[in-house]
């Protein structure tokens, strides 16, 4: 089989919320320690590239959905967890885990978990968003997508075969509109998507972009940019090459008046990613036309995602004192979204 679960015998239980794949569950019992604090559970998981990353794709009764990778990102053996979801040498088993709704609404985003293309945020930036979205009606495909180890075109190619699949099912799943949504290089992701996709089935709806670290620039500290493209150093004796490298992968130098419409929200103390790294990409969009929304909270600092007190604790959420502002934004911003096609 190319999928992890059959989604002819999934429809046909009606896309019960208690079916999970065994080998989702597999994951799931490798690390029966470090587990979301909460009860949601993907209800469906699937292999981006089931027989290898450079030679296979998703094939349903005869029709290819997915591509091939163009690059294996040569990452072998067992996937790392920690406590906080930290999910590290994502490989060959780079996946999608679907969240369904009980009242779907139409809308879906694909999610794809910061970590400085070093590893996951898996549940602050994706069990807890996924489980904020589906609260709200919203279906996920959380993306486990690879990371680059050397090979930067890896993060990108996951991102458009999630759409290619997302796309392909969406009919049959109610789905009117597919977005994305990231934190951090996430959100790098996110809006390199918005502005790199492929053709109308790869460019997302809209952009949903948390603190995402966006212009990249030689000699600029940056976990992101160095796991994406390497350090400086590895390019001192090629630094035109480096240079135009770092154009290519900084989004702001891709916007035109198509970049889907884009909500961004970030913290004034971030020390992570400088607020102002922001105002390039955000500038663009605007003198592009392109419908934006930036939101720029005093405090919060980094990557403070979907971790609120419900599963942070009391107290620790740095966040806290502005999420539900944001909350209530976001949630009006995806209804005005999904209204433009209503």
């Amino acid at each position: 089989m190319n999928r992890i679960v059959s989604l002819a015998a999934f429809v046909a239980l009606s896309l019960s919320l208690t079916s999970i794949s065994l080998r989702a569950q597999q994951y799931q019992e490798s690390y029966p320690e470090f587990q979301p604090k909460t009860d949601l559970r993907p209800s469906m998981t699937v292999l981006l590239y089931p027989d290898g990353q450079t030679t296979s794709c998703i094939v349903e009764n005869g029709v290819q959905i997915t591509k091939p990778a163009t690059e294996d990102n040569e990452l072998r053996g067992e996937e790392t967890n920690t406590a906080v979801g930290s999910r590290r040498n994502v490989g060959n088993d780079a996946r999608m885990d679907f969240y369904f709704p009980e009242n779907p609404n139409g809308q879906m985003v694909i999610m794809t978990p910061g970590g400085g293309y070093e590893h996951l945020s898996s549940f602050n930036e994706g069990a807890y968003g996924s489980k904020w979205m589906v609260d709200r009606g919203i279906t996920v495909c959380m993306l486990k997508y690879r990371m680059p180890n050397g090979h930067m075109s890896v993060p990108l190619d996951d991102v458009h075969n999630a759409f290619r699949y997302c796309r392909y099912h969406a009919a049959e799943w109610g789905i009117k509109q597919i977005g994305i949504t990231g934190g951090s290089a996430g959100g790098h992701l996110s809006s390199l998507a918005s502005v790199l996709y492929v053709d109308a089935v790869t460019k997302p709806d809209f952009a949903v972009l948390l603190y995402p670290r966006i212009t990249l620039r030689r000699g600029e500290k940056c976990s992101t940019k160095n796991n994406l493209l390497g350090k400086d150093s590895q390019w001192d004796d090629k630094i035109d090459q480096h240079l135009k490298l770092l154009e290519y992968y900084s989004p702001d130098t891709h916007v035109t008046p198509d970049t889907p419409p884009t909500f961004i929200v970030l913290s004034a103390d971030d020390n992570s990613v400088p607020a102002t790294n922001m105002i390039p990409y955000y500038t663009k969009l605007i003198e592009n036309g392109v419908s934006t929304e930036l939101h720029v909270y005093p405090k919060g600092g980094h990557g403070w995602g979907y971790s609120s007190e419900e599963y942070k604790g009391v107290g620790k959420d740095k966040f806290s004192a502005y999420r539900p502002e944001f909350e209530q934004a976001l949630e009006r911003w995806l209804g005005e979204q999904r209204a433009r096609i209503e």
